[in-house]
């Protein structure tokens, strides 16, 4: 399973981890990725979805959903 936020579109990027001394050694920086069950109302049903802590404050503000109807429009 890809680390990857169907919501925000998040995923690793990578860069550097810098010592004291300066000396710079390859890392990545991964997503903030939960497993969540999200009741949706429309279909009665919970639904299982891997998203970001980012993406569940977007679900919250905007509602399950008009978050469902932008991934599926994507």
């Amino acid at each position: 399973m890809a680390k990857y936020c169907p919501v925000t579109g998040k995923k690793p990027i990578s860069g550097h981890t810098v010592s004291h001394a300066n000396n710079k050694t390859k890392r990545r920086f991964e997503p903030n990725l939960h497993v969540k069950r999200i009741w949706v109302a429309s279909e009665k049903r919970f639904i299982r979805v891997r998203i970001t802590a980012r993406a569940m404050r977007i679900i919250d503000k905007n509602g399950v959903e008009s978050v469902l109807a932008l991934l599926k429009k994507k």
